[in-house]
């Protein structure tokens, strides 16, 4: 079994699109509030400093709508760990129906040296804290 991360999402009314339901691009906003929350977990409030990557990829499969008054939860896992990157997976399901899915998704992220600017090995220690939630 392995370890999920596991997060609530706020559903702001500036979501909402004239169609009455989140709009398609504000899940990877929900996505992006999940690394977040789950790197100042993981890094146990020392920061991003531990964590010197770009996103490189990401992608959503929508599955449900979600509305204004949806009660959304965001879990997340670690996919896989590559040399260079990792492959985080999403899962915005509904917190009455743990069984319902509004969506699905990946990000690949590329361990990234700024002042050098190139890709680096994933650090022993992000990969080692990554491997928790494998």
């Amino acid at each position: 079994m392995k370890n999920i991360f596991k997060t609530q999402i706020q559903v702001r009314f500036r979501d909402i699109d004239s169609m009455g339901h989140v709009n398609n691009a504000v899940f990877f906003t929900y996505f992006e509030e999940g690394r977040k929350v789950f790197f100042l977990k993981i890094s146990r409030g020392s920061g991003f400093s531990l964590f010197p990557f770009i996103l490189a990829n990401i992608g959503c499969d929508f599955i449900s709508p979600i509305k204004l008054n949806s009660l959304v939860s965001l879990e997340m896992w670690v996919k896989e760990i590559g040399n260079k990157s990792f492959v985080l997976a999403y899962r915005l399901a509904d917190q009455t129906d743990e069984s319902a899915t509004f969506a699905t998704g990946e990000s690949v992220q590329v361990c990234f040296d700024y002042e050098e600017n190139k890709s680096i090995a994933v650090p022993i220690e992000l990969k080692q804290k990554l491997s928790e939630y494998l």
